[in-house]
């Protein structure tokens, strides 16, 4: 990007990247859950964790079937624990309207369709000067100014990356590559591709200088942002939807998938498309206890997971609140037994 102003600026030219699969990653093919394996397995989890997984999976098909939204955002650590192929085949079977992330989310999810390995190793990286350095994040990048010039979303783009060589080869071109340089190895993994395939939105929410994508030469900060803000406001058009209901899914997001949440609510209020009756529900590691979710003085005030979705938006639109409290990788699988069973 050209800067004109009056200070210095660094030059990402300086930055020199290296192949993707010579890095070392933590999360490994094998590691991935398989479908199976889950239906199958027994999940050591409190009773009454299980009894509110299992309230919250009879609304959600309930509410689906009666043709209510169903949204759901998730932080990057479901795709870093080898949860992608239970989201996967939801959206598949058409349970989910929009899927929403940040953009570790979209990273890690764009690794795992172009080798099947994701999560580098940061301590061992970040001493060498190379963490986020791989060359490949750049498809991302190229992606996002291919798809800004033809006013595409974030999530689409990649998806349609991943999913049509036409696209790939717009990006190849745009990077100077050889035009069939791009492939993906193991895109049935890919959220980003499930989503485009069954034109489910997929956005994804940024910010600038948050993730590895920024740190190279072919990043744009136009092309991001805007990507991303037209996914802001296709998430917005979704939650419009919400006026006679619907269901709102917040997977360890501590902070932008509740604010992204409360903005759009606000826009669609403002035009008298207010969401009413809706379920939330949250899913995190730490403790909630409501009485502190409004006092100041108290840490849990300001998690805005437990604070928003838990509390302040069933309150102001009068649905139901629900904390699951537990790790991902047991409180996800069990959410996805109860779905199974119940479709």
């Amino acid at each position: 990007m050209k800067y004109k102003g009056r200070y210095e600026v660094f030059d990402p030219a300086q930055i020199k990247t290296y192949p993707v699969k010579g890095r070392n990653n933590k999360v490994k093919y094998g590691d991935l859950r398989e479908i199976d394996e889950v239906l199958n397995c027994a999940i050591d989890l409190p009773e009454e964790v299980k009894k509110n997984i299992e309230a919250l999976s009879k609304e959600i098909i309930a509410r689906r079937a009666k043709g209510q939204p169903i949204l759901l955002f998730t932080g990057a650590h479901l795709v870093k624990n080898g949860l992608n192929r239970l989201l996967v085949d939801l959206i598949h079977r058409g349970l989910f309207t929009t899927i929403s992330g940040n953009g570790a989310t979209s990273i890690h999810d764009f690794e795992l369709a172009l080798m099947g390995e994701t999560s580098e190793y940061v301590p061992q990286a970040l001493e060498k000067g190379e963490f986020g350095m791989a060359y490949e994040f750049n498809y991302i990048n190229a992606a996002l100014s291919v798809g800004n010039k033809n006013k595409l979303g974030y999530g689409e783009s990649v998806g349609k990356m991943i999913c049509k060589k036409s696209f790939r080869k717009k990006v190849a071109k745009y990077l100077g590559i050889e035009p069939n340089a791009i492939s993906f190895a193991h895109p049935e993994l890919s959220i980003a591709a499930a989503c485009y395939e069954e034109k489910v939105p997929f956005t994804v929410h940024v910010g600038i200088g948050t993730d590895v994508l920024d740190q190279h030469f072919w990043f744009d900060g136009c092309a991001k942002g805007g990507c991303s803000g037209r996914d802001f406001l296709i998430y917005t058009q979704e939650v419009s939807k919400l006026m006679h209901g619907g269901v709102i899914l917040n997977i360890g997001s501590a902070v932008t998938g509740p604010e992204v949440f409360l903005k759009a609510a606000s826009m669609v209020g403002n035009v008298q498309q207010t969401p009413d009756d809706i379920l939330t529900a949250n899913f995190d590691l730490r403790q909630y206890k409501p009485e502190t979710a409004t006092n100041e003085s108290t840490v849990g005030y300001y998690f805005r997971d437990q604070k928003s979705i838990v509390t302040r938006i069933p309150q102001a639109y009068g649905g139901k609140g629900f904390y699951i409290e537990g790790n991902q990788i047991q409180t996800i699988p069990y959410l996805y037994q109860q779905l199974i069973k119940l479709l």
